[in-house]
């Protein structure tokens, strides 16, 4: 016996998936905080010690603000406030003298000379980060021959005159963030091994009556209602095991009958209103269709039966006007007979390769007579085979009917253009007449059969309002579209088909 193929163990179980998930989690974090440290951590360390540095110099200009120099108080707030922030300073007056020094007494004066006095020849790159008229903040690299190092200065002059520096190093906090991760990681894999131990206990409570459950359902899919759960948990889990056993014994009484009685009853339904909808469409159009001509054919035959004229010429044209108006109901029916087998799916398609270009030629010699007596110039250009897959002798029919149509409309330079593209996997072949637009309310509907756009110069030329109906029918067919367009001096048709 073959076995079925819905039945089959889970491929990814519930448990499976719990774990995969906490797993998923904890690394998704851990990489998180790896890349927020790798693209914020370092400016952010930076951009708090700008703070520090711009705090540090708020302070400093209101302690001495009101005073004509610093005293004893104010160089032991601002040593504090130095050694509070880490960072080091030089303020002097504008004389040159030295007020107050915290650091490298030397390395300040000749930082300050080289910033504020341009003195000294630069060591290092500065980048300016914020300026105003009291003072500049800086990021500056030291690059000298054995040492590399970076620092944040600021320097200016204080509301009361006096001019400073200050200076604070910007530590390499790389080693900060290397602890970090390795504690981060260490934690991470910890609490990895923890949470797929805590989601393996969890999952498997919930995973064994969801199997059975699942079990269940799987043989009630395959029409076999002889299993039920069992289980006595009293949650959600075993009131869905209830009802899916009241489910399964409701199914077992009444799904084989329901579904056979469905199958019966849609097939009837669907038959019908097809057929009904064929008749009434088919009587419908037929009966509009062939009632001018008949009217013409029983107004002509009246008269010839009354000698309404006795001369030899007019008998004849009574004649001929009867057998042209009953070629055209010959015609008619014969296309909407083809068009109902298209439509309905009684046409078999032979698909075979050919070579499109001998097709549009041999249908143009076809049509030679009456492209000579329209006065048409049809033009097309000197193609290599193109071979596409289709039914020749219904694309033949499509082309003809393009042509024919094309011929019965032109006007103006009475100019037929025959185009055939190629596109990827498809051909396209378009035909360009010369003449009036179609009107673009009427576009959409020159496909539904009988709609006519001009009924008096389709009547003229003996249209049934059929053929551009059996060309869409034909495309679609194929599995393919077909259009068309207006152009700026007439009207382009056009199809496609597997190239």
């Amino acid at each position: 016996m073959k076995k079925n193929k819905n039945n089959r163990k889970v491929s990814f179980p519930i448990r499976i998936k719990l774990v995969c998930m906490m797993a998923g989690m904890s690394v998704g974090v851990f990489l998180l905080y790896m890349l927020s440290n790798a693209l914020f951590l370092e400016n952010f360390y930076i951009k708090s010690k700008q703070k520090d540095i711009v705090y540090a110099y708020n302070e400093i200009d209101d302690m001495l603000k009101d005073e004509s120099s610093a005293t004893d108080s104010d160089i032991s707030n601002i040593s504090d406030l130095c050694a509070k922030t880490g960072m080091t300073a030089l303020i002097t007056m504008e004389s040159g003298e030295v007020l107050f020094n915290y650091g490298n007494k030397e390395l300040l004066q000749y930082r300050l000379e080289n910033s504020v006095f341009n003195k000294t020849t630069p060591t290092g790159k500065v980048n300016v980060l914020e300026k105003n008229s009291k003072y500049v903040l800086q990021k500056y690299k030291l690059t000298a021959e054995n040492r590399e190092a970076e620092y944040l200065e600021m320097w200016g002059v204080f509301e009361n005159g006096d001019i400073f520096i200050m200076r604070m190093a910007i530590e390499n906090i790389q080693e900060s963030v290397n602890i970090f991760d390795h504690f981060l990681f260490y934690s991470s894999v910890c609490i990895l091994f923890l949470g797929i131990f805590v989601a393996d206990f969890i999952s498997r409570k919930f995973s064994k009556p969801l199997m059975e459950l699942t079990n269940i359902s799987e043989k009630m899919s395959m029409l076999d209602f002889s299993v039920h759960y069992d289980g006595d948990t009293k949650d959600e889990i075993s009131v869905l095991g209830n009802s899916i056993n009241k489910l399964s014994e409701k199914l077992e009484s009444n799904i084989l009958e329901l579904k056979q009685a469905n199958t019966e009853l849609q097939k009837d339904i669907a038959k019908k209103q097809e057929i009904d909808e064929m008749r009434k469409e088919f009587i419908s159009n037929v009966s509009h269709e062939l009632k001018t001509p008949i009217a013409l054919i029983q107004g002509y035959a009246e008269g010839l039966k009354e000698n309404v004229n006795d001369d030899e010429e007019s008998r004849e044209f009574y004649c001929e006007v009867i057998m042209d108006e009953a070629s055209k109901m010959n015609t008619m029916v014969k296309k909407l007979l083809t068009l109902n087998q298209l439509e309905f799916g009684n046409n078999t398609l032979q698909i075979e390769r050919f070579n499109l270009i001998d097709v549009i030629n041999g249908v143009i010699n076809k049509c030679n007579l009456l492209i000579e007596q329209k006065n048409a110039t049809l033009k097309m250009a000197d193609y290599e085979p193109v071979y596409v897959w289709a039914d020749e002798f219904q694309i033949e029919e499509v082309i003809t009917n393009y042509l024919t149509n094309a011929l019965n409309h032109l006007d103006y330079e009475k100019i037929i253009t025959i185009k055939v593209a190629r596109k990827e996997n498809t051909v396209r072949v378009s035909v360009h007449n010369t003449g009036d637009n179609i009107p673009e309310k009427d576009l959409k509907n020159i496909w539904i059969k009988f709609y006519k756009v001009d009924k008096a110069r389709t009547r003229e030329y003996g249209g049934s309002g059929i053929g551009l109906s059996i060309v869409k029918a034909i495309i679609s067919a194929h599995n393919h579209d077909c259009g068309v367009n207006n152009t700026e001096n007439g009207v382009e048709f056009w199809f496609e088909l597997d190239g």
